[in-house]
């Protein structure tokens, strides 16, 4: 098993046995990516889940081939040959394949034939020797078969049936699938109005393996919406062309029998299933790409610069419910919170003013977050016209999901006694703040930086984002006595319940004074400890390195490198010159090698580094309106989502802008990630506005 995922994932042998023996124990993969480098050869998270993947999937074939032995075995058709095949099989398709003939089926046409006793017949045509079909049907016309053509009929049925179970037929078909199938896309004509959106896929040809992945996504979501009949298929001709191939070779009349019957399995039974099994084969690999895509994009928006611990007024705007205001501590508590009005149609700009204005000085507010929906650019414009005492920083924040939060059962045990309204603002300068501590509360399908993300596999999608939500928070790092209960499920090794404990004893006890004290909480025993302890920080501990990211068993290495230069952990902490003496290879051992080391002196030289960057202010160009803009302006922006054609941008009004990929660079991009990331400032080119459509086509370059 492990060579064969050594082949399949390209790494070597000794890796993958150390990755799977690490998972066996229970390690998580920042755990392991993090702290068993020595193990691993140093593999990435990237690598490591590779790795776990293939082992699964392994895992699932020897499944799938005691299953298939089980069954045959009790139909006493379990030959030591074909034990041999199924265990020696490890193409999930090909065992399929294998165990088409014995599996059990409902009632078809051929079984019908058997019942009839045209068994026997159906052998005599396949071998294609006589010349005289109906002669010999003729010997078959008793019981409950009435003449010749039914006799012939069953016969054909039964070999259709044999065709389409071998598997030199299905994999003949298969080959001119995988090279020439093409996917076509027709609309209903009574629905072509309401089908507008998927105009582009109206009168759609083209190969298969040449459809975009998020082509493919549109013309599937088209067609459960009833909007376009699809097909994918190669030319009938060329397949039956190869099918005659194998099995016609009589020249005589039963020869034409056998025709039929191949031309009726092919029909019938190939195309559909192996259509079936590409389509699920081109829409599972313009998933994973999709995913891939929304993973990525997730990612950066986790990892999102935070303004940092600061004391933040939330504006959620809106226009005739008013503008809902909360001010929140540097650490986000809430300590009040109101509403405005100071856009139309009540345009209470006075009051308005007067009241942000006296809470921005009450609370010594340090920055502004407008949430960026409806009314939030007038809403930005209004408080940018204020004037206050001391510097306050203005900045926009996308909103996207903060409804959903604000709904949620995490929001309502935050904020039980506050409404929706209020939650959802107290969301919007959270995010400001720390994107990546607000966020994880949030389904990161709600977030909105995807591409067909709720058309591809729900479990695949939700397994790659948790993943995800846990490398960033793991590498980002938690400080355990301020993080919400939701943020600390996804540090290495907690999980929900593990989370609410520690929530429970920092509540009845206070806060941690070190990483020693988590073996208090309930239930958090030796592995969670050893996985967990690594993410978590205590600022104030007496031992500076519980606010790094070095490891508890690594603790006793670094002491021992202060004693060998006669100083404390502190002072090693403080001094370059001090570290610059440590000899590396001194304190290698069987467990712990160079690499271990190397990330201990990145610690050392930056405790408990964010290593996000921080959240800088940025404006828009002074414009409102779609209406407003021209050919050739050229205008600050915002990449707000990446797509597999294009970004999405935000130019500083309602409608976002698309760059597509072509207009990226003089050269040829295949993938816009490459070249952008979210949250992004860029200069772009205004190329084309279409008004009536609210599309923006945007250049970055000349």
């Amino acid at each position: 098993m492990i060579e064969r995922i050594a082949k399949l994932v390209n790494i070597k042998a000794a890796q993958i046995k150390a990755v799977i023996e690490l998972f066996e124990e229970g390690a998580t993969i920042p755990f392991i990516a993090r702290y068993r480098k020595e193990a691993t050869g140093s593999l990435d998270e990237v690598q490591i889940m590779q790795v776990f993947e293939s082992w699964e999937q392994q895992k699932d074939i020897l499944k799938r081939q005691d299953t298939i032995l089980k069954a045959i075995e009790g139909q006493d058709k379990l030959t030591a040959e074909l034990r041999k095949r199924i265990e020696n099989c490890f193409d999930l398709t090909k065992l399929e394949d294998i165990y088409l003939p014995y599996k059990k089926k409902r009632v078809t046409r051929a079984e019908k034939a058997r019942k009839k006793g045209l068994e026997g017949l159906a052998k005599i045509l396949m071998s294609q020797r006589s010349d005289n079909p109906e002669g010999e049907a003729g010997r078959f016309v008793k019981g409950e078969v009435a003449n010749i053509e039914e006799a012939l009929q069953g016969a054909r049925d039964i070999i259709a049936e044999w065709i389409n179970e071998d598997e030199r037929a299905r994999n003949a078909v298969r080959f001119q699938f995988e090279r020439y199938a093409k996917g076509t896309a027709k609309v209903v004509k009574s629905k072509k109005e309401e089908a507008v959106k998927y105009k582009d896929y109206f009168e759609f040809e083209k190969p298969l393996s040449r459809i975009l992945p998020h082509q493919l996504l549109a013309i599937f979501r088209a067609e459960k919406e009833g909007f376009l009949r699809v097909n994918i298929e190669p030319d009938e001709e060329y397949v039956l062309r190869g099918l005659d191939r194998i099995y016609l070779k009589g020249k005589n009349k039963s020869e034409d029998e056998v025709a039929d019957a191949l031309t009726d399995a092919y029909k019938r039974l190939l195309k559909p299933s192996i259509s079936t099994e590409f389509r699920n084969l081109a829409k599972a690999k313009a998933d994973e790409h999709s995913i891939a895509i929304f993973a990525e994009n997730l990612r950066q928006l986790l990892l999102a610069p935070p303004l940092g611990q600061k004391r933040v007024m939330a504006i959620d705007p809106g226009f005739a419910t008013g503008c809902k205001v909360v001010c929140l501590t540097d650490t986000g508590d809430l300590k009040e919170h109101t509403v405005i009005y100071p856009t139309p149609p009540r345009n209470k700009t006075k009051e308005a003013a007067d009241i942000v204005t006296r809470m921005v000085n009450k609370y010594n507010i340090e920055a502004i977050a407008v949430g960026n929906g409806t009314a939030g650019r007038e809403t930005e414009a209004f408080v940018k016209g204020l004037k206050f005492n001391t510097k306050v920083d203005i900045f926009l924040v996308n909103e996207s999901g903060a409804s959903i939060y604000s709904a949620s059962d995490i929001a309502r045990k935050e904020f039980p006694d506050e409404d929706i309204t209020v939650r959802g603002s107290v969301s919007i300068g959270r995010r400001l703040t720390d994107p990546l501590a607000e966020l994880v509360k949030i389904d990161p399908k709600s977030i909105g930086v995807g591409q067909y993300q709720h058309d591809v596999d729900q479990k695949k999608l939700q397994t790659k984002l948790d993943v995800v939500v846990e490398s960033c928070v793991n590498s980002v790092g938690v400080d355990l006595n301020t993080a919400s209960e939701h943020l600390l499920t996804y540090v290495s090794g907690l999980g929900y319940s593990i989370a609410r404990n520690i929530i429970a004893h920092r509540k009845a006890n206070g806060s941690f004074n070190s990483r020693k004290e988590l073996k208090e909480v309930p239930r958090l025993g030796a592995k969670a400890y050893e996985q967990a302890a690594g993410f978590l920080r205590v600022k104030n501990s007496k031992n500076p390195l519980d606010n790094t990211a070095v490891h508890p068993e690594s603790y006793s290495l670094v002491q021992k490198m202060a004693k060998d230069l006669k100083c404390k952990v502190a002072d090693l902490i403080a001094s370059s010159e001090k570290r610059k003496q440590i000899q590396l290879e001194n304190y290698t051992n069987e467990k712990v090698g160079l690499p271990t080391l190397k990330d201990i002196m990145k610690e050392l030289e930056k405790p408990g580094r964010d290593p996000r960057p921080t959240r800088q202010t940025f404006s828009f160009a002074l414009i409102s309106t779609i209406e407003e803009l021209s050919s050739g302006m050229k205008l600050p922006a915002v990449v707000t989502n990446i797509t597999a054609f294009g970004a999405f941008v935000d130019i500083g009004i309602k409608e976002n802008g698309l760059i597509h990929k072509s207009k990226m660079s003089h050269k040829f991009v295949d993938d816009p990630a490459k070249i952008l990331k979210l949250g992004q400032e860029l200069e772009v080119t205004v190329l084309e506005i279409d008004i009536q459509r609210k599309r923006i086509q945007l250049s970055l370059v000349d």
